[in-house]
This record gives structure tokens, sequence and C-alpha cells, in this order.
């Protein structure tokens, strides 16, 4: 099933008035979001509420992609903006991270289309993070497990790709936030896209640092509001907490977080079934990145989540400072990884700052875009020609 959107071309609306009052219904804030306290934090204010966009802003497809096999029943939801040339791309594939939605990169998809109207994004959504999948007669299936996100990851790709009619994947730049970095790691290090993945990048997630917020992730999920009176109550709580630090971002990505329970909103994910599978998301992440088969970016909202075994091959000189531009840090590497630090944004990156992340995505595909090379004339075609070489 595919529901297109009206003919309205995506973008951000003017940002709403903002105060910084406080409201009542708080919570303790996400500390991966609390890199730089010297931020002032916005909310929208009372008396001009945030309405929620909806995914017609950002993308131009909404598709309902179904599978059936004898172990399960699948329906994958993902958001899709086709490239114009699906031979040229480039198409930037994007997979959230645990809890959030497809949405997360609604405002990174608009800005990439600003910057690069030919481009394409498709945004995935993991199972009960707004893809449904069951047992043939119906019964929840509860896995979580690395191996079964990445199978859901590639059966959405190649659901998509039969459902445009390409007859290969379009040149692909591959995004993944936090446990998506986790998952698209997994699949960069296997090497199953081929060619076609121009490249990868890794959203504030690296190994070692990541399974040390998981002593600390029980806790944050007990200290955050269980339920809200409304939607807008929710998408208020995102920027007063500071969990996502751009007001469109949260009107854009929050209200897909929520599903009604009687008269209260509540989170449509319950991450606390996912727990027993959390250090297997990313046990063995940082060596699989660094054997990624294509060109390699990581964006971090702090150096302090650099892991020992990233930080190792930075300072063998894998990685040195090339740039620096504004308030981030542009680290481009000799042979293994792009490194760029985003001091002001949060945890979610691509929602804090969406703008910054696309014009990265974008020149990161530009520098390693293969097809757009200009090889030097073979020697034999030079003697053919009678040219002295």
């Amino acid at each position: 099933m595919t529901i297109q959107k009206p003919h309205n071309s995506p973008g951000r609306p003017p940002a709403m008035p903002l105060t910084t009052a406080d409201e009542g219904n708080s919570s303790s804030s996400d500390s991966s979001a609390s890199t730089n306290d010297s931020i002032d934090t916005l909310r929208p204010s009372e008396s001009t509420p945030p309405t929620p966009n909806p995914w017609p802003q950002y993308f131009e497809q909404e598709l309902f992609l179904e599978s059936n096999s004898e172990n399960q029943h699948a329906k994958y939801h993902v958001y899709l903006t086709p490239p114009r040339d699906s031979a040229k791309g480039p198409l930037f594939i994007c997979h959230h991270g645990a809890g959030a939605t497809g949405m997360s990169f609604a405002c990174f998809a608009a800005a990439v289309k600003k910057e690069m109207p030919h481009a394409g994004i498709l945004s995935l959504e993991a199972r009960e993070h707004g893809s449904v999948v069951t047992s043939p007669s119906g019964e929840e299936i509860l896995d979580f497990s690395i191996e079964t996100l990445v199978k859901d990851t590639l059966a959405m790709i190649e659901l998509v790709k039969q459902r445009q009619g390409w007859h290969k994947l379009p040149p692909a730049v591959f995004v993944g936030h936090s446990l998506g970095g986790a998952i698209v790691t997994r699949i960069a290090a296997d090497g199953v896209l081929g060619a076609q993945l121009v490249g990868f990048a890794v959203l504030d997630v690296v190994e070692g640092s990541a399974i040390e917020a998981l002593m600390h992730m029980k806790t944050y999920l007990a200290s955050r509001p269980a339920s809200f009176a409304s939607v807008d109550q929710a998408i208020n709580w995102h920027i007063r907490s500071r969990t996502i630090r751009d007001l469109e971002s949260a009107k854009a990505s929050v209200p897909s977080l929520m599903i009604r329970d009687g008269e209260r909103w509540i989170w449509r994910t319950d991450l606390t079934r996912t727990q027993k599978w959390w250090e297997g998301w990313f046990t063995g992440m940082s060596g699989m990145f660094l054997r990624g088969r294509a060109a390699k970016a990581l964006l971090l909202a702090g150096t302090d989540r650099l892991d020992k075994e990233l930080m190792v091959g930075q300072m063998q000189g894998e990685c040195f400072p090339f740039l620096s531009l504004g308030s981030y840090a542009d680290l481009s590497c000799t042979g293994k990884f792009q490194l760029t630090v985003i001091p002001e944004a949060g945890h979610f990156i691509q929602e804090d700052v969406p703008e910054k992340t696309a014009h990265l995505m974008i020149e990161f595909f530009k520098r390693n875009d293969r097809s757009s090379l200009v090889l030097p004339p073979k020697v034999s075609d030079l003697l053919a020609q009678g040219k002295r070489v």
C-alpha cells in the first residue's frame, strides 16, 4: 500500500513563538542529551501550543510493505522520497534509534531535499516502532535481537526496491542513529549491499559508551512520564527536558512516538520489553565499524563518547583534524573514518541540528561517490591514438 502526499514541496514551516516558562507534569531529562548545558531550553508558549506536523511535509510517500513467510507475517512501515534518477542517486537510507520512529529523520529529509533536490530519502521503522511482525496466526513475536533487526532492515530495503521497480538499489548512504547505527554497522561490515553502498554514517553511538549508558537506561525509562494528557504536552516535555532541542523536529517526530490509551497518550514502544537484547545490540560494534566495506562517518555530540578502540585508531593517525566550521569540527580521516563532533547537539543529532546533519551527509556522499571520479586514460588507449607516453 502506498500513500502519496499532496503536491507541496517539503520544507520546515515557520518556527512557533517560544518562551522559557515552565510547565507542569515534568520529568528528568535524557542524560545523553546534556552535552552542552549552555544552550537555552525553549518551549512553545502557552498561547500558541505546538501543532504536530504530518509526514507529507517531509516525505513524498508512506509505504506499508507486506512480507509473509511460514514463520512470520510482516507489515513494514517506511517513509520515502525517491531520488530523481535511481541510477545516479543518492538515496539516503535512515534507521532510527530505540524508541524512536522513521519521523526522527523528518526534518533531516526536508533539509536534504532543500540542499540536494535530486536526492532520495528512505526512512525505515523497526518492529514495534511502526512496523508490525507477528506469527502466521497473528500472535506477537517478541524478538529484538540485532540479527533479527538486521533481517528486518534488509527486507524493507528489498521490498522498497521491488515496489519502486528499481533494477538495483540507487547509490546509497546508510545513516543510523543509536540502535540504528548498530544495525547499519553490521550491514556495512557484512557487505550485503555491495558496491551500491557508497558509505555509511553512525550518529552518536559507539560500542563502549553505549554499553556503559545501558546501566542507566532503566532509571531513565522509570523517570520519564508514563503518559501525557495530549500530544502537545508530549512535545513540550521533549523540548523542556532537552531530549530534543529543535522545536520543529519535536513537532514532526513526537506525535509518532505516542498512541492513545483512553484519555491519555502513552509511549508506542515499551522499551523495557527489549531489555534482554540491549547489550547484544552494541557488542562488537567498534570493530565492525572499522571493518565496514564502504566509506565511514561517525557523528558525535561530544568527544567523550569515543570508546577505547576508536580512540586508539584516532591516536594512531587514522583520523586527524581537517577543518572547523562554526560550532562543529569536521575531522577528515586518512583511511578509516571521518569523525565529526557537534557540541551543540544532544543525543538526537539529526533532530537537534537537521540542516547541519544533512549538509554533512551530502558532502560525505559527494566526497565518496565513485561515479563522479574522473580516471586518467589507459596507457594502451593513448598508444593506440599514436600519442607518446
